[in-house]
C-alpha cells in the first residue's frame, strides 16, 4: 500500500516545562501560529542554547507547556554546540544531554537536548486503517532530484494528523520543502 502524505520540516524548537518556562519568560506564553499537529503551535518566545561558550540563539519555543524539558536541535546544530545528542523519539529522553537555556530574564540547566527521530504522526484510526502500531517502523518513498527511501517511526497520538516530519538535516539531503509530497509505504 502507498499513500502521498505531507512532509513537514521541523527546524530546532524547545518543548518546556511550566516551571522552567517561568524561570524564562515573565509573560505567559504567546501563540504565534499554530502547528499542524492539533493543539500544538509556536510561540512567539524564543531562548538561546548554550554550551560553554557556543550558542544557538532565537530557538523557538512550542507550546502548550509539557511534563517534561525536551530541546530539539539537528546534527548540524550539534557541531555547532561541540555536542553530540543521541537520535531519540519524542518524549524519550534517555541519554539526553543537558544543555543551558538563557534568556533575558534568567538562565537554567536542563536535561533533554536529543535529536528528533524521523516520524510519521497519524491519529489511532489511521493506525489501524493502515495497519500499524506506535513505534513500528514504516517506508518513505521521496521522488524528485535527490530521491530516497527512508525508515520513519509511527507515532500515535489522539488527535495526530498523518503526515511525516523530519528535520532540517533530512530535508536538505533530500532538497525536501515544507509541505511536499511523500509516499507513505506500507
Amino acid at each position: 500500500m502507498e499513500i502521498p502524505i505531507k512532509a513537514r520540516v521541523s527546524n530546532r524548537h524547545a518543548h518546556l516545562t511550566k516551571e522552567v518556562y517561568d524561570i524564562l519568560f515573565d509573560e505567559e506564553m504567546t501563540k504565534r501560529n499554530d502547528l499542524s499537529q492539533i493543539g500544538e503551535y509556536a510561540a512567539i518566545e524564543t531562548l538561546t542554547i548554550r554550551n560553554g561558550d557556543k550558542i544557538i540563539p532565537n530557538v523557538r519555543v512550542v507550546g502548550p507547556c509539557r511534563c517534561y524539558n525536551q530541546i530539539e536541535i539537528s546534527k548540524k546544530d550539534a557541531r555547532v554546540l561541540d555536542l553530540n545528542p543521541p537520535v531519540r523519539r519524542s518524549g524519550d529522553l534517555s541519554d539526553s544531554l543537558n544543555i543551558t537555556l538563557e534568556t533575558n530574564k534568567g538562565k537554567i540547566d536542563v536535561k533533554g537536548l536529543i535529536i528528533a527521530n524521523r516520524h510519521v504522526h497519524m491519529n489511532e484510526n489511521d493506525a489501524i486503517k493502515l495497519g500499524v502500531k506506535d513505534q513500528d517502523i514504516v517506508k518513505i518513498k521521496i521522488d524528485g532530484i535527490k530521491s530516497g527511501i527512508i525508515d520513519a517511526e509511527v507515532k500515535v497520538t489522539k488527535n495526530g494528523i498523518l503526515e511525516l516530519h523530519v528535520d532540517t538535516d533530512d530535508a536538505n539531503a533530500f532538497l525536501l520543502e515544507d509541505y511536499d509530497e511523500v509516499t507513505l509505504k506500507i
